[in-house]
């Protein structure tokens, strides 16, 4: 990966008003038997921020998105999410707490259709048993109702409604990646982290993933952590940008201060000049 990919999109507008500290990740170090994949990685997200975490392949980038969403469980260090911290955390009790995520992997229903897709997102938000639901009556149905509408307009705003009732196994990968991103957004996710939401793609559909990052960002309100390799995608949608080298951290700014930062331009390069 070169430090001067072309952009994917056009530069951001308006100055946009980040809020306070949303989520906190202190000293976090992650060991499998003797490797260490994380070693004392500290940074912070802002509410309403896109913040950045990049790096060469095995930089520990995946691994610390695993850690804040309670896939791993650190075994030092601790994240604090609006001011209730935590080193112990499953995936659901995050989920629950508000953090949602896609994965670099893409692991759709591939039979199921594109509607059904988005709405198992809508889980956590389900009150009913399951044998109402099943049944569908009473309160159950006026739930399923309401769900169903949230995932509508879900599906609007990713500009997706022509393929609704498709099964997601018969689209282009492009549109799999947005029915991906469907389906974490159905969860209402306060902080939503995104693991390489691009990879794979074209340079129109990489555009039309970054415009729909930045209107959820803009328009749901809704907080970025975002994995991404391609550098000009990096510089012209974060906020702030903090750069992992074997599973520690190099650099951490705005993004014109990193793409000045002696450490990863040799990180990324394999020079110091």
């Amino acid at each position: 990966m070169s430090m001067t990919t072309p952009a994917a999109v056009a530069p951001i507008g308006a100055k946009k008003k980040i809020g306070d500290v949303i989520l906190d990740v202190k000293n976090i170090s992650l060991r499998f038997g003797g490797v260490n994949a994380l070693t004392d990685i500290s940074f912070n997200v802002r509410e309403h921020e896109i913040r950045a975490i990049i790096g060469p392949n095995g930089a520990g980038k995946s691994s610390m998105l695993n850690c804040i969403n309670g896939v791993y469980t650190p075994q030092e260090g601790a994240i604090t999410f609006r001011g209730q911290t935590f080193s112990h955390m499953n995936s659901r009790q995050v989920a629950e707490m508000g953090i949602g995520r896609t994965f670099q992997n893409l692991a759709l229903f591939k039979g199921m259709s594109v509607i059904d897709n988005i709405m198992t997102g809508r889980n956590l938000k389900i009150k009913s048993n399951i044998l109402m639901q099943a049944l569908r009556i009473g309160p159950a149905a006026r739930e399923e109702i309401a769900h169903r509408e949230k995932v509508e307009h879900i599906i609007d705003f990713l500009e997706i409604q022509a393929f609704r009732k498709t099964p997601v196994g018969q689209l282009p990968y492009g549109l799999q990646k947005r029915v991906d991103l469907g389906r974490a957004l159905a969860m209402e996710p306060q902080v939503l982290l995104l693991d390489e939401p691009m990879a794979g793609m074209n340079v129109e559909e990489k555009q039309d993933m970054c415009r729909f990052v930045l209107d959820v960002n803009d328009e749901f309100g809704t907080t970025i952590v975002l994995i991404e390799h391609d550098m000009g995608v990096v510089m012209d949608i974060s906020d702030r940008v903090v750069v992992l080298d074997y599973g520690k951290k190099i650099g951490d700014g705005e993004p014109e201060e990193v793409r000045n930062n002696e450490d990863v331009i040799s990180a990324y390069l394999g020079t110091s000049h």
